[in-house]
């Protein structure tokens, strides 16, 4: 996992809902926790694009409900800026399901992939079809 050039516009507090872009059997999620996220004592935790989240499936198959799983954001509906100045926005937040070292559950992604997502994850990189 690479990091983030600069500050980070973070869209998704703690139990936002977040579709679900692969074929894993969940269809929608909730953000629980942030992982590798450090900021002031009682604060509430935020995720952005290309954050590695811990989420409970809420929609899905009967196997994948009510699991805990780890999932990298690869969509925010909050707009956020580029180092480039471009600002970023898409239509819905999403994330693909990955186990706790970076690799894939799935075996494809749909819709775009920011590129923030797939430049710090090459697994996710490697199964998205656009990249934004």
């Amino acid at each position: 996992m690479k990091g983030l050039a600069g500050r980070q516009i973070r869209g998704l507090p703690l139990g936002a809902k977040l579709e679900c872009a692969d074929n894993t059997g969940a269809k929608v999620i909730s953000l629980i926790n942030v992982k590798a996220y450090h900021n002031t004592k009682d604060r509430v935790p935020v995720a952005s694009v290309g954050d590695m989240i811990i989420a409970s499936v809420k929609k899905g198959t009967p196997e994948m409900r009510r699991k805990v799983v780890y999932a990298v954001v690869i969509r925010q509906r909050k707009a956020f800026r580029r180092p480039d100045g471009l600002m970023v926005e898409f239509e819905d937040n999403a994330a693909v399901l990955v186990q706790d070292n970076g690799e894939t559950r799935g075996t494809e992604i749909k819709g775009p992939v920011a590129k923030e997502a797939a430049e710090r994850w090459p697994r996710v990189a490697a199964l998205a079809s656009t990249i934004i």
